[in-house]
């Protein structure tokens, strides 16, 4: 792989990062701060989608 395009990579996801922070920030200074329940259930979530997508790459890759 090139090096302009991992440097391209990786600075599109610093920028896509940034975003959802300044975002996130942004609610939470409109509505208040996430509690402890909705962080655990947010990760949970999180997980589960990444499980499903690591198993469904691993299935295709087989």
């Amino acid at each position: 792989m090139p090096l302009s395009r991992l440097i391209a990579g990786a600075a599109e996801r610093e920028l896509r990062l940034r975003i959802g922070r300044a975002a996130v920030s942004e609610w939470q200074a409109e509505h208040g701060g996430f509690t402890p329940e909705e962080l655990a259930a947010a990760r949970a979530e999180m997980a589960t989608a990444d499980a499903e997508y690591l198993g469904g790459a691993g299935a295709d890759a087989a």
